[in-house]
């Protein structure tokens, strides 16, 4: 995981893109590397957080005759199979993941993308003075650009470092390639809900196979990988999968306000399960007290997401001390119909299939943003296993009166959680990650005692209002605004519709 940042124009400037790298030091505090073209046309920047090869992995990276440079945010999950197949033909230099995709490309040239398996924002530079980026099919990692005022491109793993930049801030969307100065070409698109898995003990055999690779898989580090457990269905159930997977030592992460339920919930499972467990208590003042900073970070004022972002943050920063890697729950609730309001979908079964796709195509935006920004806040690589290809894939061909059945949400999902889990946790309510930890309720009333409700007659409540007061002078414009996610649900069972 890392941060990269560039300029492709008439000049380069050393100096410019060491002052983008720093706005995101955060993503990589292991290391810089910065690379210039030989006719000063192209500036390479890249921030390290060593994950895989940590003493050879550093960062702009160039093939054999330095025809190609790269910079890689993300990680490559099947590289080693791409390695075997390709060292025949090509001398790697390091063990690094990201070497693999210097070579495929190589030979494939940009279609080499639909051939990775993992999450990345990608950057390649070429001898013909081509610059190439790309972005992993759900948009778990970031990636933007837009043009200076001297017509240079320039782009960067977050908005912070483009802002005072460029006069429009673009995002490359999800599962999209393109060429400076070109237009994104899609090369993935999330699965068209199909629904032709209708036998309950089919669905689950296949969703739990495709679960325990989605989580091998992601083990893949030269660093301890810990996981975040808020004791609810999915961060418990990745916990059980890891469990049996790892040998070792298990960390486990959880955050809340004395007395909060994923504090209780979270201790049981990680006595259940054995794991090494680290909680933090937190107090209303602190939660407060790094607010500003947080929608900051997180590039949004989304109410739903601020909320959540909150004990993410803090998780995050409990977790960095002991792990460099974590797993998450993020993507189940989409793909499974997790979420109180999509109750009113259940009696029509294609309303519901179509309302999961379209959260799960937003996801880039919304709760994969959080993860990604409050995770890097604090130099921690998190992985999201149920948003593995094969699962996404999965999960839109079973029924969804399998996800939604007798008014209990992710069912199919919690069926395979009772291979694994006491039933205590696999059929506890789903509560928001906010509400669970009590974050939510306190920043709600924080905010209504403030009474700015409706400030500048553009917010819809008064959370909306306090966090836009925090983003507006630094990314409140209409081109930030236009490319931040609106979240579907602010409370529980309830529809948000914001102002903004």
């Amino acid at each position: 995981m890392c941060g990269i940042a560039g300029i492709l124009g008439r000049v380069a400037d050393r100096a410019v893109i060491t002052r983008m790298l720093d706005e995101q030091r955060h993503r990589g505090p292991d290391g810089r590397g910065i690379w210039v073209s030989p006719e000063g046309h192209f500036t390479l920047g890249h921030d390290r957080l060593a994950i895989v090869d940590l003493a050879g992995g550093d960062q702009p990276l160039a093939n054999e005759d330095q025809t190609l440079w790269l910079a890689v945010n993300g990680e490559i999950y099947n590289h080693e199979a791409l390695r075997r197949e390709l060292e025949g033909r090509h001398h790697f230099r390091t063990s690094s993941d990201s070497e693999a995709v210097l070579h495929l490309f190589e030979e494939e040239g940009p279609e080499c993308v639909r051939r990775l398996d993992g999450m990345f924002a990608i950057a390649l530079w070429g001898q013909d003075g081509r610059l190439f980026l790309a972005r992993d099919p759900l948009g778990i990692k970031p990636l933007y650009y837009g043009c200076d005022a001297n017509d240079n491109f320039r782009f960067s793993s977050e908005i912070g470092a483009l802002v005072e930049q460029v006069a429009e801030v673009r995002e490359l969307p999800p599962g999209h390639y393109m060429f400076a100065g070109q237009q994104p070409v899609q090369f993935y698109k999330v699965p068209a809900p199909a629904a032709t898995m209708t036998d309950p003990d089919e669905a689950v055999a296949l969703l739990d196979a495709a679960l325990e690779q989605a989580v091998n898989k992601r083990l893949m580090a030269d660093v301890p990988v810990g996981v975040f457990l808020s004791g609810g269905l999915d961060s418990s159930l990745i916990a059980a999968i890891m469990r049996k997977q790892v040998s070792g030592a298990l960390h486990s992460f959880s955050v809340g306000v004395k007395g909060s339920a994923d504090l209780l919930n979270a201790r049981r499972v990680a006595a259940d399960l054995g794991t090494i467990h680290h909680e933090r208590v937190l107090a209303p003042r602190e939660v407060l007290d790094v607010l500003p900073g947080v929608v900051t970070a997180l590039e949004s004022c989304d109410p739903a997401l601020v909320r959540s972002a909150i004990p993410t943050y803090f998780v995050s920063e409990l977790a960095a001390r002991y792990v460099k890697v974590v797993l998450s729950g993020e993507g189940a609730d989409e793909l499974f119909a997790g979420y109180h309001y999509l109750s009113e979908f259940e009696p029509e079964p294609a309303a519901l299939s179509q309302e999961l796709h379209l959260t799960t195509r937003s996801l880039h935006n919304s709760n994969l943003q959080r993860v990604d920004r409050m995770t890097m806040a604090h130099g921690l690589e998190g992985r999201v296993p149920f948003l593995d290809q094969a699962i996404v894939a999965l999960a839109f061909r079973i029924d969804p009166a399998l996800k939604r059945r007798n008014g209990e949400g992710k069912w199919v999902l919690r069926k395979v959680a009772e291979r694994y889990l006491p039933s205590t946790i696999v059929w506890r309510n789903k509560e928001k990650f906010a509400s669970g930890t009590g974050v939510g309720p306190l920043l709600e009333q924080y905010a209504n005692g403030l009474g700015r409700d409706g400030e500048d007659g553009a917010c819809a409540c008064a959370e909306e209002a306090l966090y836009w007061s925090f983003f507006r002078d630094r990314y409140g414009r209409a081109d930030v605004l236009a490319a931040m996610g609106r979240s579907r649900s602010l409370g529980e069972g309830q529809r948000w519709v914001s102002a903004l």
